[in-house]
């Protein structure tokens, strides 16, 4: 069963974050299923990619991130050499008209697209297979994937 998210909780993001109660200030680094609980108690999951943007946005975060298996948001699908390196989110829709963006791309760039519009103040979609690919992307100039911004 699949459910959308109505509310994000950070109090255990909050509690986890708080390093003063432990030992050598060593904090935690939060892993979070993409998993709600409705009011009967029923356990729903819902799109990861959902989840981190409300989870940014609740956040207040500076960035997102989004690791897939592909190089971020390609004018043409099939020539990964085609990469949108930059893009707002009003050139989102036109692409997605055209079915420049579609299939699995398509939750990625909308949650990034949502997180955007929310407060978050950059969104990247970059390949996960790269070794060091959110350095690069972050500490370049270029970057190797899309930043998508208002």
């Amino acid at each position: 069963m699949v459910g959308e998210v109505e509310e994000i909780n950070l109090s255990i993001i909050k509690a986890l974050d708080d390093e003063t109660h432990l030992p050598n200030g060593e904090g935690f680094i939060p892993v979070i299923a993409p998993l709600a609980i409705t009011t009967d108690g029923l356990t729903l999951n819902i799109n990861a990619d959902t989840v981190a943007a409300e989870l940014a946005i609740a956040l207040k975060a500076e960035k997102m991130i989004i690791l897939t298996n592909q190089p971020g948001i390609l004018k043409d699908v099939k020539d990964e050499n085609s990469l949108i390196s930059t893009i707002t989110v009003s050139e989102i829709e036109p692409l997605i008209k055209k079915q420049v963006i579609m299939g699995g791309m398509m939750p990625k760039v909308k949650a990034c697209n949502k997180a955007t519009l929310g407060g978050v103040k950059k969104t990247h979609i970059i390949d996960g297979r790269i070794p060091h690919s959110i350095l690069l992307e972050i500490f370049t100039d270029k970057g190797i994937g899309t930043e998508i911004t208002k």
